[in-house]
């Protein structure tokens, strides 16, 4: 993650009070020619856990393969493509932390509400196209939907949590994190439907960013945090009784594998941001193109599940085109 984004994503400064006792409720550049990006080599390894699927059947161990094995056969066209694609998304994404760095240089709360309002649109926007997809019979998945509508639920839990803390109780952050918001889910849309690589790439972009601004929270007020109660939605959310969704953003881990311990805002804050580090992993997996599964599903073993195709396609060109050869073939 720190070789792709250069610009200073944050500053020491006194940590913020909340606005309340109770918490009111107010509230150096990529190698970029390599197929699948690899963005937190170095810090993942600091918040994984042993356990995991066995190495035929785990999904980034296949991502891995697919992209050892493709990178021979892949031709000088995609690589342009690949290349095209990854320098976008950098670029964007730059763009909005050199923004953030600006509004939000000293107003971490703040900043953070605006992160999990923006993080959790991409799971929105895919959801939305594959729903689409299976409109038209194009593509079923159930697993894709299963996964990106737990990532949606986790990063709401986040932006309740930030919402806790106050970090929306001025107007202008919830207007810029709002419009922003709408913004990124057309374009998200957009992407998605031309190039799910692209799109994954980008939130695996964002969510690399959002790990990394965390990671620096942490290390400079680690100690202040410590020292202060941890919001009761955080609470509930780490150790409640059900945490199927948690486990099931989670495609990396076993289930049941992670089980947070939260004492005070210190834990909240390095869980949250190991969510983010779990989200980048399963980003990267889902650019390798009909590689995510459920955690549950390697769980149950159940190859022939939910998951199996209508019609395998990557993108609605992609989609279009294969309609109309199958339906040709099948009048001939």
């Amino acid at each position: 993650m720190a070789a792709i984004f250069s610009s200073s994503l944050f500053v020491s400064s006194p940590l913020p009070k909340p606005l309340s006792s109770s918490y009111s409720r107010i509230h150096k550049a990529p190698q970029l020619f390599r197929a699948r990006s690899s963005l937190l080599q170095d810090k993942e390894e600091k918040v994984i856990v042993q356990d995991s699927f066995p190495s035929k059947t785990s999904p980034l161990h296949s991502a891995d393969k697919s992209t050892s094995g493709n990178s021979i056969n892949t031709s000088a066209f995609e690589k342009r493509i690949i290349k095209v694609e990854q320098s976008v998304n950098i670029f964007l994404t730059d763009s909005v932390i050199k923004i953030l760095d600006t509004l939000y240089h000293d107003r971490h709360y703040a900043r953070f509400f605006v992160l999990e309002t923006i993080a959790r649109v991409p799971y929105f926007a895919f959801m939305s196209v594959l729903h689409m997809y299976e409109s038209f019979g194009w593509w079923r998945r159930a697993d894709y939907l299963k996964v990106h509508f737990a990532e949606s639920w986790n990063e709401m839990h986040h932006l309740l949590i930030m919402e806790e803390l106050g970090g929306n109780a001025w107007w202008f952050d919830r207007f810029l994190a709002q419009h922003i918001a709408i913004f990124y889910y057309i374009m998200t849309v957009l992407m998605y439907a031309v190039s799910p690589r692209m799109a994954y790439h980008f939130s695996e972009c964002v969510e690399s960013h959002a790990f990394e601004t965390y990671d620096k929270f942490i290390k400079v007020q680690g100690d202040e945090l410590k020292k202060m109660p941890a919001p009761e939605v955080a609470v509930n959310y780490y150790t409640g009784d059900d945490l199927y969704l948690f486990d099931e953003f989670q495609t990396s881990r076993v289930p049941n594998s992670r089980r947070p311990k939260i004492e005070n805002l210190y834990d909240v804050f390095v869980n949250i941001r190991d969510d983010e580090a779990e989200h980048c992993k399963t980003m990267k997996a889902c650019q390798t193109h009909g590689n995510l599964r459920s955690p549950h599903s390697y769980a149950e073993d159940d190859d022939s599940s939910v998951c199996a195709l209508e019609a395998d396609c990557e993108g609605i060109v992609d989609c279009i085109k294969k309609s109309v050869t199958s339906n040709a073939a099948k009048v001939k």
